[in-house]
């Protein structure tokens, strides 16, 4: 046989994840040699036991090697080698040869054809063969050899037809096991495919939220160290050392980020951002001019929901900072033993049309809401500001594996 074992030991893949039936460019060589050994072998044998049958000849021994060189073409044309062999089985036993191991070849032709999908060409096949047998035993023995034939018993007929049912039974289960196997195949794909993007995503996020808000306090220290570069040295001197201080931090949440990803397997190298490091952002909302006034305590979080609300509150700062006029926003943090609940508000106006911030930093704060269960709501406030209202649940059900 083709098939490897798995590494360790094991049945072979396709015990778990079915036979490569259609899919094989090779020809079957191997498996129709034996096949045609065992034929003519088996019909040897049949002929020595059934002395009122025609002696297996030069003739009847081409019929049964043709019959078994058919299947080598059965993955390829399954529906001309159904009915090539059972042609080939008809003219043996119309020339009255002995029963035997020719209706192996019929039997291996319509499988393949049904599980090819071809079920019309194998019931038909295998019906012609049941009605060719049914004349020649009943009608045409008279002048067919072997010479004072008699009719087959009525018995017989239903031992043949017994017979037949059997194959396209089994054919019929191979072929189901075979559309199960290829469902089965797609579905792990697709389930492989969605937590590739999932993951995607989800680096997408961290990306973006590590990135955004420290170039938007990157951009905003850059303009004052433009600005007072001349009248006042010792500030631009201070933005400029704020500007390194963000992309210190922000190179290392990069790395962090990617270290993660060339690794997922391992554990990570820090712990994740949660809402223990507020203070920080307050720090450095402050060194990008925006005033910060936090009110409540972040309670003790899973790590999945700290890193979304501690992400969720840097985006929603970062687009105050780059889209808002007010230079003054407030955290508000409560909980209760069922949710947390974030509330970040700005005194506006809005600096540009994207008011609140731009699409995608919106939509990867409600990924990250949606992904542990909670929700968030973002829009502008009536007397002119803008509110970002995230709800957290604190038990996160997680999601079942896909299989």
């Amino acid at each position: 046989m083709d098939e490897r074992w798995v590494r360790g030991g094991g049945p072979p893949q396709w015990w778990r994840h079915g036979p490569p039936w259609g899919g094989s460019a090779r020809w079957p060589w191997r498996s129709t040699l034996l096949v045609t050994v065992f034929v003519l072998g088996g019909s040897n044998f049949a002929s020595h036991s059934q002395p009122d049958r025609v002696p297996l000849d030069l003739y009847a021994r081409v019929l049964l090697i043709v019959g078994s060189a058919l299947l080598l073409w059965r993955h390829r044309y399954p529906v001309w080698v159904a009915f090539g062999t059972v042609g080939a089985a008809v003219l043996y036993l119309g020339a009255g040869y002995p029963y035997g191991p020719v209706f192996v070849t019929v039997a291996l032709g319509c499988f393949s054809a049904v599980v090819a999908g071809r079920r019309w060409a194998a019931w038909s096949a295998l019906g012609l063969l049941w009605a060719a047998h049914l004349l020649i035993s009943h009608w045409l023995y008279r002048w067919l050899p072997p010479q004072h034939d008699h009719a087959m018993p009525w018995g017989g007929e239903v031992a043949v037809a017994t017979w037949v049912v059997a194959i396209a039974a089994v054919s019929e289960l191979a072929r189901t096991r075979r559309d199960q196997w290829t469902r089965e195949r797609a579905e792990r794909a697709q389930a492989a495919r969605r937590r590739a993007d999932e993951e995607r995503l989800r680096m997408a996020r961290e990306l973006h939220d590590v990135l955004a808000h420290s170039i938007s306090v990157i951009n905003v220290q850059a303009g004052v160290g433009l600005a007072l570069l001349d009248s006042d040295p010792e500030q631009a001197r201070t933005a400029l050392t704020t500007i390194k201080a963000a992309s210190k931090e922000a190179l290392g949440e990069v790395r962090q980020v990617l270290d993660t990803l060339r690794t997922p397997g391992d554990a990570p190298r820090a712990p994740a951002p949660g809402l223990d490091r507020l203070p920080e952002l307050v720090q450095q909302a402050a060194s990008a001019g925006l005033t910060v006034a936090v009110d409540g305590t972040p309670p003790r979080l899973p790590p999945g929901t700290d890193l979304a609300a501690f992400r969720i509150v840097q985006e929603a700062l970062t687009n105050v900072v780059r889209h808002s006029g007010s230079r003054h926003a407030r955290v508000r943090v409560e909980h209760d033993p069922r949710e947390l609940r974030l509330r970040i508000d700005d005194d506006g106006p809005a600096t540009g049309a994207e008011a609140g911030g731009s699409g995608n930093g919106l939509a990867g704060m409600r990924e990250r809401a949606a992904a542990l269960g909670g929700t968030i709501e973002a829009g502008a406030r009536p007397d002119g500001g803008f509110r970002v209202l995230a709800v957290l649940p604190l038990k996160v059900t997680p999601k079942e594996d896909d299989r």
